[in-house]
C-alpha cells in the first residue's frame, strides 16, 4: 500500500480513506470518488488481520486520514471489546500507528447512521449479521446498543432480527419481528423518522411507518463527515 499523502495547503479538506468494517466483509472507498472495494471478513478475523486487507484493499489510493466503522462499541477512537462476529486481538491495537495516518473510529452503525443522518432526530437500525443501532439528535450521535437487549423466550432483539434470526425463523416471521422491534424502539426513543439499513433491509418488504431505506454505502459518506462536517458531534 503506497498511502500516499495528498498535495495541497490551506483550508483543502483531508482525503479520507473509510473502512466498514462488517461481519461478511470489509469495504473500503475514499472521499476523493473512485469504486468500492471489498474483501471478505469472517469470524476468524483478527484486528491486525483486519489492517492487513484494509492495507491491500487502498494499495494506489492516495489518502491522509482514516475513518474505520467498527461492529462493537467504541470510546475514544479505541475498541472497548472484540466484535461478536468476528474474531479477536482487536482491543489493545494501535490502528493510527498502524496505518501511519490519524484514525477515527466509531460504531459501524453509527458511521452509517452519519451518512444517513438528514436533522432533527434520526433513529437507525441496520439489519444485518446483528442489529446495528445509533441516534443522531440535533448533530449529536449517539452511538446504541440496542441488539443484546432481551426481547423473547429469553432471546434478544437480535437473535430475532440478526441474520440467524432470518435463516432460523424464514422471511415471514422475520419480517413481523422487526416490525415489532421497530414499534418498541420507535414507542421508546420518539425519533422523527428512523433509517433502515445493513445488508438484510432488501429482505423486508413494505417499510414500517415514518421509516425509509437506508444504503450501506452511506457508511462511507458518515466516515467522510467525521473529518468534514464541524456542526457533527461524536
Amino acid at each position: 500500500m503506497t498511502g500516499k499523502a495528498s498535495q495541497g495547503e490551506g483550508d483543502r479538506q483531508p482525503i479520507v480513506l473509510s473502512i466498514d468494517v462488517g461481519g461478511s466483509h470489509v469495504k473500503v472507498l475514499t472521499s476523493d470518488g473512485g469504486t468500492e472495494r471489498r474483501v471478505v471478513s469472517g469470524p476468524k478475523m483478527t484486528g491486525k488481520d483486519m489492517i492487513a486487507a484494509a492495507k491491500t484493499l487502498a494499495e494506489g489510493l492516495t489518502f491522509d486520514v482514516v475513518s474505520i466503522g467498527y461492529p462493537g462499541p467504541v470510546r475514544q477512537n479505541r475498541p472497548l471489546k472484540d466484535p461478536m462476529n468476528l474474531g479477536p486481538g482487536w482491543v489493545n491495537v494501535d490502528f493510527a500507528k498502524s496505518f501511519g495516518k490519524p484514525v477515527k473510529m466509531v460504531n459501524d452503525a453509527l458511521m452509517q447512521a452519519i451518512g444517513s443522518y438528514d436533522g432533527g432526530r434520526m433513529l437507525f437500525l441496520g439489519l444485518g449479521t446483528g442489529l446495528g443501532s445509533a441516534m443522531v439528535i440535533e448533530n449529536v450521535a449517539l452511538p446504541m446498543e440496542l441488539a443484546h437487549l432481551p426481547y423473547k423466550k429469553g432471546l434478544s432483539f437480535e437473535e430475532y432480527v440478526g441474520e440467524a434470526g432470518l435463516k432460523r425463523r424464514g422471511k415471514k416471521k422475520w419480517r413481523q419481528s422487526v416490525s415489532d422491534v421497530v414499534a418498541r424502539v420507535k414507542a421508546a426513543l420518539q425519533p422523527d423518522y428512523i433509517v433502515i439499513g445493513g445488508g438484510n433491509v432488501d429482505e423486508l418488504g413494505e417499510l414500517p411507518e415514518n421509516c425509509r431505506r437506508g444504503d450501506n454505502t452511506l457508511a462511507f459518506k458518515g466516515g467522510f463527515r467525521l473529518w468534514s462536517d464541524r456542526a457533527l458531534v461524536i
